[in-house]
């Protein structure tokens, strides 16, 4: 029995001794994690099934308009000073020669024939535009027509297949809803943003003579102009333009140009090469306090014309000096810009139920719009 336990108490003070050395020399080894469980707790959740959309997620609009918004790279030929040849230019200033200029933007295809649209300052004064597709395809092209008034461009590329974007309601289209912004912003690729619509009909920016914009806080950053702004369903609302800031980048305030103005324009330039706009030959003025108790207005919404062009088509349909325009075709009208840009969107020819107020008395007419005269030129 003593030299049972003898042998017992000499292998365990064996295994303690080689234990220490293990755990002094070697405590890796002591630390090892079973290959068959985590050595901490995790949480996982269960892995979802391929192609699967998680909820919330803006995944299918973004891949159905995105493969329809292009990328455009502008370039200009370098512009020798007047001046070069000069020698005292010369001695003066040295050589200056002129550099190729280039510019980044965005484009959307609107129609498989290869008509796409952008805006006029992206493709203003470029000798070559070249337009890059989502597929990595490329192209050069043709300016079938230009808007200044609007900044909106059409232009055409001979491509086959093409994909193109399918056109959403922007009339439908209330503050709060939610939209994404794509385009190709400082040139860094394709990238979409998402965000809310955060206003309706902006105007009296002094970006455009027409202006009727959305405001978004959808990202929208430099090489954005011109890329699409798209509802959740992946359809066009917008065309994107501009962005309010200080910086130079997004700070949450961006404008689009609402989808049916950017098509009444699309047609204009590809059907005739320019837009036909109505007009009415009036001389509008916000209805200010004191224009109110001059032409004696009671009525506190509406514009106020204190001019009719002889013989236009306002003076036709009845219209006079001190009537206040308060609707047209039943929407709203609440300032100058608001009524320019409804008047320009009215088909010429087509007669249009306005509502004036008359010495303070709704009443209706009919007002059949002639063609917005082009402006003069100024003299030199």
């Amino acid at each position: 029995m003593k030299r049972l336990w003898l042998l017992f108490s000499q292998s365990a003070t064996v295994l303690l001794a080689a234990y220490f050395v293990v755990a002094t020399l070697k405590p890796q080894w002591l630390n090892q994690a079973p290959t068959t469980s985590s050595a901490v707790a995790l949480f996982e959740a269960p892995a979802g099934k391929p192609g699967e959309v998680p909820a919330g997620s803006f995944r299918l609009a973004a891949q159905k308009a995105s493969a329809a918004v292009v990328s455009i790279s502008t370039s200009k030929a370098p512009r020798r000073n007047p001046n070069a040849n000069d020698p005292w230019f010369r001695f003066f200033y040295g050589d200056q020669g002129s550099e190729a200029q280039s510019g980044l933007g965005s484009g959307v295809i609107v129609s498989p024939s290869g008509y796409i649209l952008t805006n006029n300052h992206v493709i203003e004064g470029a000798d070559e535009i070249e337009v890059f597709l989502n597929d990595s395809r490329h192209a050069v092209a043709k300016v079938i027509g230009t808007d200044p008034d609007s900044d909106l461009a059409v232009l055409k590329i001979e491509l086959d297949k093409l994909p193109t974007i399918v056109l959403g309601s922007s009339d439908n289209l209330e503050v709060g809803d939610q939209v994404l912004a794509i385009g190709n912003p400082f040139g860094v690729g394709q990238t979409v943003t998402s965000g809310i619509v955060s206003a309706m009909g902006r105007n009296q920016l002094g970006i455009n003579t027409f202006e009727n914009f959305i405001q978004t806080d959808a990202a929208i950053n430099p090489g954005n102009s011109g890329g699409a702004l798209v509802d959740t369903n992946g359809n066009l609302l917008g065309i994107n333009t501009a962005i309010y800031s200080r910086s130079g980048g997004s700070m949450g305030i961006g404008f689009a140009i609402p989808v049916s103005t950017a098509k009444q324009v699309l047609d204009g330039l590809v059907k005739d090469g320019q837009v036909t706009r109505g007009w009415i030959g009036v001389e509008p003025s916000d209805l200010s306090p004191e224009l109110a108790e001059t032409f004696d207005v009671k009525i506190k919404e509406g514009v106020i014309i204190t001019g009719v062009l002889q013989n236009g088509p306002a003076a036709k349909a009845g219209i006079r000096p001190g009537d206040v325009i308060v609707s047209i075709g039943e929407k709203p009208v609440k300032d100058v810009t608001q009524l320019l840009s409804m008047v320009s969107g009215l088909k010429p020819g087509t007669a249009t139920r306005f509502v004036i107020a008359r010495k303070n008395q709704n009443m209706e007419l009919d007002v059949s719009p002639g063609v917005r005269p082009k402006p003069r030129p100024q003299p030199q």
